[in-house]
């Protein structure tokens, strides 16, 4: 115990009983400070309307975010989709992280409570040294010691560091749930774009091996016509060498398809596939809507999962700053113990520890205070300031890439839709070139030379087209994956499938924390954590 004076002069004494009257207030008391900053938001530049918000193809109302790529109204990418969020192991992973960020959270929690508490024992058998100082005083040189207790030390939160600890892991776990729907969303757009490259690849073969076939038929005309006297052997060759032009390129097209395709499947957490097995249904470019709703940039605040998560990391270092400033603080601990000891000295007995006489106990407060640190903690916390504007200016700096990323998205979409016009009329003219050419051709009336050119054009009109088609759509991909749709097919859902939940209550008891319903629901970013049941 310890011993105080009052001014009378009389001596006072801290007895437990006392010391547990104050327990209650000092606990209270605990409650009340948070040193280090609060977080703050940073102030960040949004742009009123997006740069094409005037375009005929854009709407400003808000955007489908829970199902956005059924506006291609494609059965097969609803399907890929759906297979997708199921199986990816990417997205996994991210899973695995949330519970771990849980799992953290909890730690930090029981920290708020009795940092130590052990329960103890021990059977020790002793030889006292005869030529050891005690020797000159004992009678017994052997005997045997047991000793069973309880110890338990509490450091009390007064100045809240570990309060910002939890406020940290609460930033931490809502950043790693940011992190699983920033990993769906680039899931989402994956399979979609690979998808809309697969219909395009599978377009663009088509149309090179519908010219091969017409390009056979031209090299057919010029033979007959070569074996009649009315041309040169030169037609033939030229005709041959575009057939073999034409036939080359395919390769390159099958090969990109395959790769896609090898893509896909990795994305749908399969090995390789046939297109057949993977996809099925028509070979279609999947078309867009006339018009898409795409928002306005004050939402990507809210709906894009990296800005969240860039907001939450700022968070938790805020909080980081108040957990290393309370080191400049004396800290209080309350410790106790309380054992039972004896031995088989003389007349006692091992069996007397049961006895209340053979008890040991200690209780008191401790202090402890760093008051000669060099500026060493002082410095710490100015490292963790300078940690926390860097995370503000890369929250800043998130917002703005957002948008451009939008706008830079909306740009490729609606210029897309104008060159594929474009194509389209060149496209039919130069089909309309090809026919006169082979039937003025056939008539005699003009060179192969002409037909070649015709034969080339069309060609090249039609791969620019079908490509364009498909950039339109992934383009238009890219615009909702930009604004940060998708990631709200989660909500309610658990972030590893039932499976891997097995697996993991077999190995370690998990408690509540593998379930999503069972979660508390999250404060509001930046809020001062109070006391929390512990997560047991």
């Amino acid at each position: 115990m310890w011993n105080t004076c009052q001014p009378n002069n009389r001596p006072f004494k801290i007895t437990q009983r006392r010391l547990s009257r104050f327990l209650p207030l000092i606990i209270g008391l605990s409650g009340c400070a948070h040193v280090g900053p609060n977080y703050e938001p940073a102030q960040v530049d949004v742009a009123a309307q997006w740069l094409d918000a005037e375009d005929e193809h854009l709407k400003t109302s808000q955007p489908s975010g829970n199902d956005w790529w059924t506006v291609f109204n494609d059965p097969t990418i609803n399907r890929l989709v759906e297979q997708a969020y199921k199986e990816n192991l990417t997205l996994r992973v991210a899973g695995a992280r949330v519970l771990e960020a849980r799992a953290q959270l909890g730690g930090a929690i029981g920290a708020l409570y009795p940092q130590t508490q052990q329960v103890t024992g021990n059977l020790i058998n002793n030889h006292l040294s005869q030529r050891a100082y005690q020797a000159a005083f004992a009678h017994f040189f052997d005997y045997t010691q047991t000793q069973m207790g309880l110890t338990a030390s509490w450091e009390i939160d007064f100045w809240g560091k570990y309060r910002r600890a939890i406020e940290a892991s609460d930033a931490t776990l809502q950043g790693a749930v940011a992190d699983y729907d920033n990993a769906l969303v680039s899931l989402i757009g994956d399979v979609a774009q690979t998808y809309i490259r697969i219909r395009a690849y599978e377009r663009r073969l088509a149309i090179a091996r519908q010219n091969v076939e017409t390009q056979k038929e031209s090299l057919n005309i010029a033979e007959i016509r070569y074996q009649g006297g009315t041309t040169s052997e030169r037609d033939v060759e030229q005709a041959r060498t575009e057939l073999a032009n034409t036939q080359a390129s395919i390769p390159n097209l099958e090969i990109s398809l395959r790769q896609s395709l090898n893509a896909l499947s990795v994305l749908l957490g399969k090995p390789p596939q046939k297109a057949e097995d993977l996809l099925g249904g028509d070979s279609q470019i999947p078309a867009p809507p006339m018009q898409v709703a795409v928002g306005i940039p004050a939402e990507l605040l809210r709906r894009r999962p990296d800005v969240r998560k860039a907001e939450y990391q700022a968070a938790a270092q805020s909080a980081n700053i108040g957990m290393t400033k309370a080191q400049l603080y004396p800290a209080l601990s309350l410790s106790g113990s309380f054992g039972l000891l004896s031995s088989d000295v003389g007349a006692f007995s091992l069996g007397d520890a049961f006895q209340w006489r053979s008890r040991t106990t200690a209780f008191g407060p401790t202090l402890q205070w760093n008051i000669f640190n060099y500026g060493i903690i002082t410095n710490q916390v100015r490292v963790q300031d300078a940690r926390l504007q860097a995370q503000l200016i890369n929250y800043q700096n998130t917002v703005l890439n957002a948008q451009r990323e939008v706008e830079d998205n909306l740009v490729a979409y609606l210029r897309s839709h104008e060159r594929a016009g474009s194509l389209a009329d060149s496209t039919a003219a130069a089909k309309r070139s090809l026919d006169l050419a082979i039937l003025q051709y056939r008539e005699g009336t003009t060179d192969f030379t002409t037909v070649l050119t015709a034969q080339q054009a069309l060609l090249s009109e039609q791969d620019n087209l079908a490509s364009t088609l498909g950039d339109i759509a992934f383009n238009l991909v890219g615009v909702y994956r930009a604004l940060g749709g998708g990631w709200q097919i989660r909500e309610g859902q658990d972030f590893v499938p039932e499976e891997i939940k097995q697996q993991m209550a077999k190995r370690t008891n998990w408690g509540d924390l593998l379930n999503t319903a069972s979660q508390p629901k999250p404060e509001p970013i930046g809020t001062p954590a109070g006391f929390r049941a512990p997560v047991w």
